[in-house]
């Protein structure tokens, strides 16, 4: 059956390529296309809302398509775990779904999954993600996203050493991350995951090249996902088998003297 979508946000950029891969699914039909300053009353029963607007805007998208009880991908950047709490309620008592996608990139999503994986063994960690100066927020989505996952994984170590966070140079926390955002020209999307340990760092690096080609694939998994999703979902990686599991520090595993939280020197026990 056709899934009647209505697209708000879909004159920017990340919006047209969104219409582009509907347009070019037979099981997709874009019923509306709105502005980020189109009102919301304009908004038409639809099957799914996607949402490629604003950060300001986003919110009320989403609030919007929740209360007529239309499920909604929501692709648009600056949904913190924080900003999204304030929306899970709505979505749980309508019985729909809210799919939040920090980034369509498959890339993307498997260099944070990596720096999540990595995060238990380095007590420091920074992010810095560098977008075209056309972007209006910072942090990037993609960057708080990876920053939350980063901390989920280190559950069981604590947060990361991050010194001197009061100075402003030093960049935003988010889940004891901090996290450096450039806005310049002749860049698109980058993101570097930068951990360090006593005597080593290893370092997560993701460009994106062309954003219709490296968006695509993930958008087709999203639309598909959104248009059944019950609750809210966050992320590309809840719908994809990526096999990388986040370690955790094992109950019989210690840490010699001196070494560092995370970073097993000698495991103990059988």
């Amino acid at each position: 059956m056709m899934t009647r979508v209505a697209l708000v946000g879909g004159t920017g950029k990340l919006g047209g390529i969104i219409r582009e891969v509907i347009e070019s699914d037979d099981d997709f039909e874009v019923i509306a296309v709105l502005t980020s300053r189109s009102e919301l009353s304009e908004l038409p029963d639809a099957d799914l809302v996607v949402d490629a607007s604003t950060p300001a805007v986003s919110i009320d998208v989403v609030r919007a398509a929740i209360a007529r009880g239309m499920n909604v991908l929501v692709g648009t950047s600056g949904w913190s775990a924080e900003r999204i709490a304030l929306v899970r309620p709505l979505v749980d008592a309508a019985g729909t779904g809210a799919v939040f996608i920090p980034n369509f990139s498959l890339g993307s999503v498997i260099g944070s999954a990596l720096a999540a994986a990595a995060a238990p063994f380095f007590p420091s960690i920074e992010i810095v993600e560098a977008h075209r100066e056309t972007k209006v927020d910072s942090p990037s989505g993609t960057a708080v996203r990876t920053a939350e996952l980063i901390a989920a994984a280190r559950a069981e170590v604590g947060p990361v050493e991050s010194p001197h966070v009061d100075q402003r140079a030093r960049g935003q926390q988010v889940a004891s991350v901090p996290i450096h955002s450039l806005r310049r020209p002749g860049v698109l999307a980058r993101q570097e995951v930068v951990l360090s340990g006593p005597g080593e760092s290893l370092t997560l690096l993701h460009d994106t090249v062309d954003p219709a080609l490296a968006y695509a694939p993930g958008i087709r998994v999203a639309l598909a996902a959104a248009r059944d999703a019950r609750g809210v979902i966050v992320g590309l990686d809840s719908f994809l088998d990526i096999g990388i599991r986040v370690p955790r520090p094992r109950p019989d595993q210690r840490v010699e003297e001196g070494g560092v939280p995370g970073q097993v020197a000698r495991a103990t026990g059988a």
